[in-house]
């Protein structure tokens, strides 16, 4: 995959909290300094407030000192797509001693991520509704794998008192969402991941929320 992203700065601490955040991501990018020509495939450029004036693109995105640049990131997947927004966003968990954790943007996928501990998959997901939910016309559910009733009693309890109330929950059905280990490697956290994908394909049962109203 060719980059479509380049970070145009020479502020060492904002490229480094820029570029961590998209080899989290596994988004390939490219690195300019500001004077730099654009190549022609590049679709968004990531600088900074003082460097912007410098740069002759169409589409560019401003980094904010002592702002998570995790925002900025989904928004240049969001422009790379052609999309100002998204209609649907899916995020799909695999619960277990390890989280598998997907989100898919209007079916394609956008960020996966294994978590280790009930909370770290709350923050996450938390996180995803609030980048990606932004604007009202977007309608996002989380779909909850089955495989371990107890951790998925518990983390459904959870989302249901963290999440706005307009974000729909659903219980999927893990049959035969477990990839075979050559498919993915012999890595657990690979297979976790698979398996979050595939639920977040699936349709399921709803959650009844017990929060109606902010």
């Amino acid at each position: 995959m060719k980059a479509k992203i380049a970070v145009a700065t020479v502020s060492g601490k904002a490229y480094y909290l820029i570029v961590n955040e998209l080899k989290r991501k596994n988004i390939p990018f490219l690195s300019l300094t500001p004077n730099d020509t654009i190549p022609i495939e590049i679709k968004v450029v990531i600088t900074t407030k003082e460097e912007k004036p410098l740069i002759n693109h169409e589409k560019i995105l401003v980094y904010q000192e002592g702002v998570e640049p995790e925002a900025l990131i989904n928004e240049a997947l969001q422009l790379i797509q052609g999309k100002e927004n998204y209609e649907k966003i899916v995020i799909g968990v695999d619960p277990g001693e390890v989280f598998g954790l997907a989100v898919l943007a209007d079916g394609k996928v956008i960020e996966t991520e294994n978590c280790f501990s009930l909370d770290e998959t709350l923050n996450k997901i938390k996180s995803a509704v609030r980048n990606f939910g932004k604007n009202q016309e977007t309608s996002v559910s989380v779909k909850v794998g089955d495989g371990v009733p107890l951790y998925k009693k518990k983390l459904l309890h959870s989302l249901d008192k963290a999440l706005p109330s307009n974000v729909m929950l659903e219980i999927v059905s893990e049959a035969g969402t477990d990839r075979k280990p050559n498919e993915v490697g012999h890595r657990r956290g690979l297979r976790d991941i698979a398996s979050a994908i595939r639920i977040a394909g699936r349709n399921g049962h709803k959650f009844q929320r017990r929060k109606t109203n902010e």
